[in-house]
């Protein structure tokens, strides 16, 4: 599983005219579902993202998480993440889980933000989406489920 993390002051979501999740600040979550990852490693990511010290303290040093500041999440599903690109011009996506599987990933992550008490938005699985979002910092962290670092 993999993430692409932003902090912002406020983000939002829309399906062709209608906006279907918006956050105020907060995280947005870019969450791509590879064909091995499974509940534990969405729990595993969503933990660690709610958890990390990205957040400004009144020293100006990062030294809060989303959970210290009661900020929000905002997560949009993004196969695109899993794409290889080592090959020729045209992205792969051998590796990017099935749609069922990614689909009930993907809500397993948002029931375990919301299970964290965190106000947790979404965008719509396998819709085509226009995501606008203020970016503070900037902020944008890359994490990968597969990383056994911590």
């Amino acid at each position: 599983m993999r993430a692409v993390i932003q902090r912002v002051t406020r983000a939002e979501v829309r399906v062709e005219d209608e906006i279907t999740g918006a956050i105020k600040a907060g995280l947005v979550v870019l969450l791509g579902v590879e064909e091995n990852d499974s509940e534990t490693d969405a729990e595993k990511l969503c933990d660690k993202i709610t958890k990390l010290r990205i957040f400004e303290d009144e020293k100006g040093k990062m030294n809060l998480s989303l959970t210290d500041i009661k900020g929000e999440l905002l997560v949009i599903s993004q196969f695109t993440l899993m794409a290889d690109c080592s090959r020729g011009r045209r992205p792969s996506f051998v590796k990017a889980a099935p749609p069922e599987m990614a689909e009930a990933l993907y809500n397993h992550f948002v029931e375990t933000g919301k299970s964290l008490g965190i106000t947790t938005a979404t965008g719509r699985f396998r819709a085509m989406m226009d995501v606008s979002l203020t970016n503070s910092g900037p902020v944008t962290l890359l994490l990968d489920s597969t990383d056994k670092k911590g």
